[in-house]
């Protein structure tokens, strides 16, 4: 029953917080006005300024944040213990994850649609703009290896989710023209568009999975070639193609289909929690800990780690560059900000709720095999404990097999993560009569899908940065969004190829996934130093965003600084690459934070200069 409690309570605190909090932020704070100029009106140009209506861009943004974030962070993060990551989750997302989302959004629709980066450059100091965008890079670029490795994992693990997935594409192209050159509606085509996504993945699961391996005869991971890189490289052409494109051929009716996919995934889980956890099929407290006293040696510490390793279903730095990246070159209306930049964090954070849930309740029923026989785990002697009923042994043990702390922090891979979600997922998904094998493929293509909206629209917000940086040092071809896009691919997958000990090609992203959360997390204290200046300026309060940009600095930075320097640390293992990426983003936070300490006192009240007008800029401010 506890199951069922802590998932209603969370979605209703999360509803009560958007009509109390979220409304106090939009009215007192930010000042949210109908009859505003937004971006996507004053430099409409049909490609990246497009005015959308808002729940068409909600789908684009809340699949662009979600991607695999809020499956893999919680996934691992009850390896603590599940109320640890819970009240993470819960506190992080209304008071700091959708505070962030949803000031990034607002300061950059009243910047013409400028990214945090750009902006900081008049708030705070040109030297700021600069350090920003050069974090922005770095960050994007590890996004793009790991990203593309996760969903290449997927595809490799789960082949049963590739058809549905990839099916999406040509159908978005056909609604965005009925839509944008037709004068179509949008609401049904996108409809039947689920319909046949939901036939693709019964298909893709009974008859037609297509596994590389088998089929070309390759390892998943190792040698050239393997199915990993293959996909791989796959994925970054698609980025190419996919960010290049106006908005609305592909991203926009593409995220919108997958919010109907999503969102309908989502609501399936929740009943599937609910009847579970009514039925007494799934049991919270004799699944998991609450909180794990049987922790590897290997582990990092609970304290600062949580924070860094739940990141998108608490607060992640990531969703300030979807915010101001591409969020707000399509936000038709400046009051839809609250719906967009609040509210999608929240549903993120229920997604989070729904995923600890699964990974520990939902692994707890026991039923998952891989070959679909539905066979249970064994028990596991060492859970016992006098007086546990059958429930509570069949419980722990499956919970005790996915996560069993003698395999050591360092066996927990990516496939584990993911899996385990997919896993518990499935089980829910089987409490309502679903036949596992679907459930397991309906959970996967979920997870694929949110990852693919995020790697593509990071692939943007990519091309967007390097043109920016590559206007401010006067490079003139990555101006262009061609040639910026290409850099952008080719930096992600140069990394993603770069073999990861005995893995091969396509392992890359491991290699840089210790340093993802970190500076992922910094970047998340160094936008809301934009927002505290931006509000600062205009004699606004700032305190309910210099505590969390307080919080978001200190921490990875804390965490950075331990993966370094402990005991068997990056120093210690004369690990150059990560000890230089981790010496470089904490040199440029720092500086930043000295920019800003400095500025600080003598701005209050005081107005950054003017945006120029537009007659003397180009239209599409900045070559975007």
């Amino acid at each position: 029953m506890l199951t069922l409690l802590i998932a209603v309570g969370a979605f209703v605190g999360y509803l009560v917080a958007y009509h109390t909090y979220g409304r106090w932020l939009s009215g007192k704070i930010f000042n949210l006005d109908s009859e505003a100029v937004v971006p996507s009106r004053e430099l409409e140009d049909g490609v990246d300024f497009v005015p959308t209506k808002k729940e068409v861009i909600f789908g684009h943004h809340f699949t662009s944040i979600a991607g695999t974030g809020p499956i893999v962070g919680p996934a691992i993060a009850v390896f603590w213990g599940w109320l640890p990551a819970l009240l993470w989750v819960l506190l992080g997302s209304i008071f700091i994850g959708a505070v962030h989302d949803f000031g990034a959004l607002v300061v950059s629709l009243r910047n013409r649609g400028q990214t945090v980066g750009e902006v900081a450059g008049r708030l705070i100091s040109p030297r700021a703009r600069v350090l920003f965008l050069v974090i922005l890079a770095m960050a994007l670029t590890v996004v793009l290896a790991i990203f593309g490795l996760v969903i290449a994992s997927i595809f490799a693990d789960y082949p049963e989710s590739v058809l549905p997935v990839w099916i999406s594409l040509p159908i978005a192209v056909g609604i965005g023209i009925w839509v944008y050159r037709r004068g179509g509606g949008l609401l049904v085509p996108s409809l039947v568009a689920l319909v046949v996504m939901y036939v693709a993945v019964w298909v893709g699961a009974y008859h037609l999975p297509l596994d590389l391996e088998s089929m070309l005869g390759v390892t998943r991971l190792g040698p050239f070639p393997n199915t990993v890189m293959i996909w791989t490289i796959v994925l970054l052409i698609y980025c190419f193609v996919a960010s290049v494109l106006p908005v609305w051929l592909l991203l926009q009716p593409r995220d919108y289909i997958n919010s109907h996919q999503l969102v309908l995934a989502l609501g399936l889980l929740l009943l599937g929690v609910f009847v579970a956890g009514a039925t007494g099929q799934a049991d919270l407290v004799a699944s998991a800990p609450a909180i794990s006293k049987d922790i590897p040696v290997d582990a990092p510490p609970i304290w600062p780690f949580l924070f860094i390793t739940i990141a998108c279903g608490a607060v992640s730095g990531f969703h300030c560059l979807v915010s101001s990246g591409t969020s707000s070159k399509q936000v038709s209306n400046e009051m839809d900000a609250q719906y967009v930049g609040y509210g999608a964090m929240l549903l993120e954070g229920g997604l989070a709720v729904i995923v600890i849930l699964a990974c520990c309740a939902g692994v707890g029923m026991g039923k998952f095999d891989r070959s679909g026989s539905g066979a249970a785990y064994t028990y596991s002697p060492v859970m016992v404990q006098a007086g546990e009923s059958e429930t509570q042994l069949a419980g722990k043990s499956a919970w005790r097999t996915r996560y069993d702390p003698a395999k050591g922090w360092g066996a927990f891979k990516l496939g584990a993560k993911v899996g385990a979600f997919i896993e518990g997922g499935g089980n829910f998904l089987a409490a309502l009569g679903m036949p596992l094998k679907l459930g397991i493929a309906v959970i996967a293509v979920l997870v694929a899908s949110f990852a693919a909206t995020t790697l593509d629209t990071a692939t943007r917000l990519q091309r967007y940065v390097l043109q920016e940086l590559a206007g401010t040092f006067r490079i003139t071809p990555l101006t262009n969004k061609y040639a910026a896009t290409g850099l952008a691919v080719g930096l992600g997958g140069l990394v993603a190829m770069i073999p990861s000990g005995n893995l091969g090609p396509g392992s890359g992203g491991l290699i840089l996934w210790p340093l993802f959360g970190a500076t992922n997390q910094l970047l998340a204290g160094l936008a809301f130093m934009v927002t505290a200046f931006y509000l600062w300026r205009r004699n606004k309060p700032v305190i309910f965003v210099v505590v969390p940009m307080i919080v978001m600095l200190i921490m990875p930075a804390w965490a950075m600084l331990w993966n370094m320097f402990h005991s068997g640390g990056w120093w210690d293992k004369s690990d150059h690459l990560l000890m230089s990426f981790g010496v470089a983003t904490l040199v440029v936070q720092a500086w930043m934070i000295v920019e800003g300490l400095l500025l600080w006192p003598r701005v209050r009240g005081i107005r950054e200069e003017a945006l120029p007008s537009l007659e003397a800029v180009q239209p599409a401010a900045g070559g975007h």
